[in-house]
């Protein structure tokens, strides 16, 4: 898969302990609109997905992942590579944190309702389809209340903002 972007904040002991976060990432068009997780609490955008669990593939921790935060059902036959995102920076547990980002794209199969974790209900997460410029704009724009103060949730929304940007800079969805 091509590496998109390495967010490297080079803070962190070098030959260090590595702790990893693999995760994966639904790009989802639909009539020239994108599926995309709303925060009401912090009004941001991002993309449905989440962590992969022990033994699960890519495309199972997808499905998974898309279904529960979005409620949307995938089609397993039209999961396609799109890129990777890579995270490097000092952990909090480890020397270093690595988070893999792996997106794909997707097409809807099916809607169903929304399995929320406790944190994610407790921000309001939504479903809404939006124009990648309407993402880009809110995430770059808005204030997101006290998220930016928590560094993990700034270069979350840094990392689907520059996805969004090279999604439109491709062409990718119309």
């Amino acid at each position: 898969m091509r590496t998109l972007w390495e967010m490297d904040m080079k803070n962190y002991k070098e030959n260090g302990t590595v702790g990893r976060r693999p995760s994966v990432r639904g790009i989802i068009f639909r009539d020239g609109k994108i599926a995309l997780v709303h925060s009401l609490k912090y009004d941001y955008y991002k993309f449905p997905g989440g962590g992969i669990d022990e033994g699960e593939t890519h495309a199972q921790t997808l499905a998974r992942e898309v279904l529960e935060e979005s409620g949307i059902q995938i089609d397993p036959a039209s999961i396609k590579e799109y890129g990777q995102i890579i995270r490097k920076e000092k952990g909090l547990y480890d020397d270093i944190f690595l988070q893999e980002n792996f997106y794909y794209t997707a097409q809807p199969l099916a809607f169903k309702e929304q399995k929320l974790d406790d944190y994610e209900a407790e921000e309001g997460f939504t479903l809404e389809w939006v124009t990648l410029e309407h993402g880009i704009d809110v995430n770059e724009n808005h204030s997101h209340k006290d998220k930016c103060d928590v560094i993990n949730g700034l270069h979350m929304i840094q990392r689907e903002t520059f996805v969004m940007k090279k999604l439109l800079e491709e062409k990718t969805g119309e």
